[in-house]
């Protein structure tokens, strides 16, 4: 079969390899393009990570409000504004999207 092939030459080998159902390089192309994508999709799904590795957030928040409760809202907002320097409007919808009322 290997002569047969030498016979016809590489384009035909090229062009009878993708007629008969084999990936062309646009189709690869997209297939791996579409796995990298739903493997970075994946990747950014991890749970919620405090960046605050010293704990700076947490004793400046128990400065605030000595029973700090981050389900009510306006403690969440003080707190966020107060120690991570955020702003009204984002420290009320990050409170809100996580939980607090």
């Amino acid at each position: 079969m290997l002569s047969g092939e030498f016979l016809r030459g590489p384009r035909a080998v090229a062009a009878a390899s993708q007629s008969d159902g084999s990936l062309g390089g646009a189709t690869a192309m997209r297939a791996l393009f579409i796995i990298v994508l739903s493997a970075a999709a994946l990747a950014s799904c991890t749970p919620e990570n405090n960046n605050d590795v010293t704990g700076s957030i947490g004793n400046c928040a128990r400065q605030l409000y000595s029973p700090y409760n981050p389900k009510d809202i306006k403690q969440c907002v003080a707190v966020c504004i107060a120690c991570e320097r955020g702003v009204t409007t984002t420290c009320s919808t990050s409170c809100t999207l996580k939980g607090a009322h």
